[in-house]
């Protein structure tokens, strides 16, 4: 590729990047469980050639915007692994085809689908949330996504 064709390829990443992060903030803001709402974000300035452009872990996904040494830019991701059919394994399985669906090149104008990577693959975002927190926030900023029940719930919460 050539630095135009990396510069589209880049920019429909970091799209679909932020897309990604946008509704599975979404979806955990869904959760009534406080713990479960806490994401862990990261944000290089300026992105350089091997560096964290933007990092959101959560005890329950993790994904990761990187530039790689090939100046391109790569979505690494993860989830919990959830034993339970509900709300939680719901959002685990969404997150997978969001992430799938809107790097599809049937959905992008640049091909994009390789910058979605298994190379480096989280399968426990919450040890990683509790090890980047007991280690201390020196790269990450602690966030407490704000609950919104989804239509459902509004409807079957009790009135006061």
């Amino acid at each position: 590729m050539n630095k135009s064709d990396n510069a589209a390829y880049n920019k429909a990443v970091k799209y679909c990047h932020m897309q990604v992060l946008k509704q599975a903030k979404q979806m955990l803001s869904s959760i009534e469980q406080e713990e479960l709402r806490y994401t862990l974000e990261r944000q290089d300035r300026p992105p350089a050639i091997g560096s964290i452009i933007h990092e959101m872990v959560n005890p329950l996904l993790y994904t990761r915007l990187e530039y790689h040494t090939n100046e391109l830019f790569a979505i690494h991701w993860g989830i919990e692994a959830v034993n339970q059919l509900g709300q939680l394994s719901s959002i685990t399985t969404s997150f997978v085809r969001l992430l799938y669906n809107l790097t599809n090149k049937e959905n992008t104008s640049v091909n994009i689908e390789e910058s979605v990577r298994t190379d480096w693959f989280i399968n426990q975002p919450s040890a990683m949330f509790e090890y980047i927190e007991e280690r201390g926030l020196r790269h990450h900023t602690f966030k407490l996504l704000p609950y919104k029940p989804t239509a459902t719930k509004r409807k079957l919460r009790p009135v006061a």
